[in-house]
């Protein structure tokens, strides 16, 4: 009897999920890094502070996080194994980009509970699709 490292309907639908959730990402620091003056303008006043006071490493720190993340997701498609170290730069950059939000920044001292579920579901997903990458390497899926 001959096993196959054949995956499985669940690994695709990770993997291609994967990808939509960190394209997402992607976007949404595309829309940040690249926002005009005239758009932060008609934002709410506490928001245009906001933008204007993140530092430079963390948003270093968002775009490691998200084209890690969407790097990962890729290598995840194509069934290569450097898919977890690239889910590991992802997740570092996760960890700092929220350290920044929840401990260094005043972002969340008026923030509601719903206002944290955003936050706390990407680090929940990158610490998802790390592991996940780490045993699909180990079972043999990923090369």
């Amino acid at each position: 009897m001959t096993t196959s490292n054949k995956p499985g309907v669940l690994f695709w639908v990770i993997a291609v999920i994967a990808l939509i959730w960190n394209i997402m990402g992607v976007m949404a620091y595309l829309a940040q890094a690249f926002m005009t003056d005239e758009a932060k303008a008609l934002l709410p006043e506490a928001e245009q502070a906001m933008y204007s006071d993140i530092p430079a490493w963390v948003t270093a720190a968002f775009a490691f996080a998200v084209f890690g993340g969407f790097l990962g997701s890729l290598a995840l498609l194509l069934r290569k194994k450097w898919a977890t170290s690239l889910f590991l730069v992802s997740l570092l950059g996760i960890f700092v980009q929220q350290i920044y939000t929840f401990f260094v920044s005043d972002i969340m001292t008026d923030a509601r509970a719903a206002d944290m579920v955003m936050p706390l579901m990407i680090v929940v997903v990158g610490i998802f699709l790390f592991y996940y990458s780490k045993g699909a390497a180990k079972s043999g899926l990923l090369k």
